[in-house]
């Protein structure tokens, strides 16, 4: 089975090399706390390394996807990082991005399109399914092990907070990804194994499975246990409460900031 993709459909897009460009010039300034108060350029940093793991999670499908034999995969656009070629724009970035400014949540964002019917064996269609989240699981390693391996020392606190606040948004992306609600990626990965009918009758709601999540988180009962769960494997992992909630309200520039995170 041929994966021949040709050069140009998988040379990476300016657009992402912008993006990643922003992320790094304002990880940098936030490192260095080169700017005072470093509102704007958390808000920059965490928003750009944001959108680039939204990029890398729809791009590690259509990998997958790709060495599992769907070869349209290229043509789409999809293996250049460009999240313009994504099939919903939307829902892929602006949604997400949205819902970080207004409630600090990573939600999953659209989807890549794939032609299943390429595609033979139901492993190969879970794990196309399973390698976006799995991309929020890496993401959400690199932003903790900072904390777990105890090396911010010496660390400005903004940028701390920043590295809590991402830490946060990788992980809420990776528990919510891995639900198994129809239209979200936990779902594909158990779908392969369904029978014929039961796929047939949950199809029609497929649509409706990232927003009746985000309704859901919206039940102050149902918030509270969720992130009270994920607080409580961040804290396992050495990201405090705090740090996340500094972050958050750093993150949130326009915004009076709290003076217990400024004292630190």
């Amino acid at each position: 089975m041929t994966t021949a993709v040709a050069r140009s459909d998988r040379r990476i897009s300016p657009i992402f090399l912008g993006i990643a460009a922003v992320m790094a010039v304002s990880g940098w300034a936030v490192w260095t706390d080169f700017v005072e108060p470093p509102g704007l350029t958390i808000f920059l940093f965490v928003t750009a390394a944001w959108v680039v793991s939204l990029c890398l999670h729809e791009y590690a499908h259509a990998r997958t996807a790709l060495h599992s034999g769907d070869i349209s995969i290229g043509a789409k656009g999809y293996l250049t990082l460009n999240p313009l070629k994504y099939t919903h724009a939307l829902l892929s970035i602006v949604l997400p991005v949205l819902f970080v400014i207004l409630g600090g949540i990573g939600l999953p964002g659209g989807a890549v399109f794939i032609e299943r019917g390429r595609i033979s064996g139901r492993w190969k269609h879970s794990l196309i399914s399973a390698a976006g989240p799995l991309t929020n699981v890496l993401f959400a390693v690199v932003c903790t092990a900072p904390f777990w391996l105890h090396a911010l020392d010496g660390v400005p606190l903004g940028f701390r907070y920043a590295l809590a606040f991402l830490a946060l948004l990788q992980v809420t992306a990776s528990i919510l990804n891995f639900l198994p609600v129809p239209g979200l990626d936990g779902y594909g990965v158990i779908e392969p194994w369904l029978s014929y009918r039961i796929r047939r009758q949950v199809e029609p709601f497929a649509v409706f499975g990232l927003f009746a999540v985000f309704g859901l988180l919206w039940i102050p009962e149902v918030n509270t246990v969720f992130f009270d769960a994920i607080h409580g494997l961040l804290q396992s992992l050495g990201v405090s409460e705090f740090d996340t909630y500094c972050g958050f309200d750093a993150y949130q520039f326009w915004q009076q900031s709290n003076p217990s995170c400024v004292a630190g």
